[in-house]
């Protein structure tokens, strides 16, 4: 199938801008409308939904109030087929009004590219030059950049990086114990997530004040999981580095790993690279360990379990939140203290029993929860004496995205 010209009206054919914002992964895709022209940017946007399932025999559409129905893709092209369905109910909803620009959820921008960019052929080279760095996100982003630059090439695509928010880590930080050439050649730690921290140091100033500027940590749990240490709203440090393999235990990521063991798991069992990168992404983390599932919401169903299931549930919940702790505390040295300690993403807005754990793990820093707020998974979940104030935070990456994008589009407009 093809993707109709006339399935996504831009400039010129109507008029309201209105921003679509797409967060691509390997099977699905989320996507969300947000009127441009509202001051402030509205949080909430007009419409959103996703597609998944893509690629797989069962996928369906989604969207803002409906029940997600089944949908048939194309066989050979499921993921264009994807992006063509989404044009053609975006297109539905604009009621006359313009999409002036389409922003793109890209997770690596390497060591050149911080800032939101509109996308023309040269930067679209370079960012593919990164895919081997985020194997899960980067590709399929930019095959949504790609298929629309071809597409529509009046409408701007404009690249939003997780990376971009810790660009502010002291260089220390930054720095890998790799032979220094290994910095000049671009290997460094970068962080991730930074979308979702952009939008918590928005909504923590908005919600909690000056309390927000101190020392804070915030916890982004999801299937992909990373910490970061802010200070003034700032990142200052964060778990993931060079790629998003690194520090915290995923859903079926490894995280910090010996380097000793990848070496040796490829010799032992004679792995090509893409093999070992298949094990290390794919079948390791909460998934690897449990041998369940990559959600810990399903793993803590059979902790009761008999035999080696129910030791395997229990020792992949243990060692997940362990690696939380561990890192947190870390991070709490490099601040020098904790004040906040915030959660957001899927897990961590969502899981009452993982954010119990880890802070019974923190108590040693003050961190007091209040039961009933937990589970409520009300803003704020401490006790009054804690000397920890322990929230949880929605967070908003596709917002952040779209206001990216427009501050892009007006920088480019006064150039």
């Amino acid at each position: 199938m093809t993707v109709e010209a006339s399935a996504l009206p831009g400039p010129g054919s109507g008029s309201g801008g209105l921003i679509l914002v797409l967060n691509c992964g390997s099977s699905s895709i989320k996507f969300a409308l947000f009127d441009g022209m509202a001051d402030p940017l509205p949080r909430q946007p007009l419409w959103n939904g996703k597609v998944q399932g893509i690629g797989g025999p069962n996928a369906d559409f989604g969207q803002t109030g409906v029940a997600a129905f089944p949908v048939t893709l194309d066989a050979t092209h499921p993921y264009r087929d994807a992006l063509r369905l989404i044009r053609e109910r975006v297109a539905e909803r604009l009621d006359g009004r313009q999409v002036v620009a389409v922003a793109h959820r890209v997770v690596h921008g390497g060591s050149k590219y911080f800032q939101p960019v509109r996308v023309d052929a040269a930067v679209l080279a370079d960012l593919k030059g990164y895919i081997p760095l985020a194997p899960l996100h980067q590709p399929f982003a930019l095959e949504a950049v790609e298929i629309l630059l071809e597409q529509r090439p009046d409408i701007a695509q404009v690249a939003c990086f997780d990376t971009g928010f810790h660009h502010t880590i002291a260089k220390v930080e930054q720095l890998l114990p790799l032979p220094y050439e290994a910095w000049r050649q671009g290997l460094r730690r970068y962080g991730f997530h930074g979308l979702s921290y952009a939008y918590m140091a928005t909504a923590l100033a908005e919600r909690h004040g000056e309390a927000a500027r101190g020392r804070t940590v915030v916890a982004h749990l999801g299937s992909g999981a990373s910490l970061c240490a802010m200070q003034g709203l700032q990142s200052v440090a964060t778990t993931m580095g060079f790629s998003a393999l690194d520090g915290l235990m995923m859903g079926t990521r490894t995280g910090a790993l010996d380097p000793g063991a990848v070496i040796y798991l490829m010799e032992i069992r004679k792995l090509t690279l893409e093999q070992v990168g298949h094990v290390l992404y794919h079948e390791s983390g909460l998934l690897g360990v449990s041998g369940i599932s990559s959600e810990p919401r399903v793993i803590v169903q059979h902790e009761a379990d008999e035999g080696e299931a129910g030791e395997r549930a229990r020792l992949a919940l243990e060692l997940y939140v362990r690696r939380i702790v561990r890192e947190t505390a870390s991070l709490a040295a490099v601040l020098g203290g904790l004040d906040m300690l915030v959660f957001t993403a899927g897990v961590g807005e969502h899981s009452a029993f993982v954010r119990e754990r880890i802070c019974k793990g923190l108590a040693f820093l003050g961190a007091q929860l209040d039961d009933q707020a937990n589970q409520d998974d009300a803003p704020i979940i401490s006790r009054r004496e804690s000397r920890v104030r322990i929230c949880v935070e929605p967070t908003n990456e596709e917002w952040v995205a779209a206001r990216e994008t427009l501050a892009c589009l007006a920088s480019s407009q006064v150039a």
